[in-house]
């Protein structure tokens, strides 16, 4: 049985997930086109070159994934994975943990309050006793 949620909780979670989504698509897009900053920051975190386009294609795959309501669950799944790898990276070279190690995390965080928000079927799966 489908529950109808509130305006106000269903906008606030579209635009948390907006902030989510346009990060990502920013990220994942610059991507394809290599400016210098991101090929130095990608090669600085030890990867190399032909690595970057790999990367921005899984970023925008599980973005666009999220950012479909019947796709949404199977994309967050994936950002969560995705924002694992840039942990465990920045972990690797040592970063700092608040600016650097835990952003993914905040935005994992984010990307998850966002869905949360606007789709009661996650509620649901938590909350509901049948």
């Amino acid at each position: 049985m489908a529950r109808k949620i509130s305006r106000g909780r269903f906008w606030a979670g579209w635009i948390i997930s907006g902030l989510v989504i346009l990060f990502m698509l920013f990220d994942s897009i610059s991507k394809f086109f290599k400016p210098a900053p991101v090929v130095e920051g990608t090669v600085e975190l030890g990867f190399l070159e032909h690595h970057i386009i790999v990367i921005g294609v899984l970023g925008l795959l599980s973005t666009l994934l999220y950012l479909f309501p019947r796709t949404a669950f199977l994309g967050a799944i994936l950002l969560t994975g995705y924002f694992g790898g840039a942990i465990a990276t920045h972990i690797r070279i040592d970063s700092p943990l608040f600016s650097h190690i835990l952003f993914p995390v905040y935005v994992a965080f984010l990307a998850w309050a966002g869905l949360w928000l606007r789709d009661g079927r996650l509620r649901r799966l938590f909350f509901d006793k049948e």
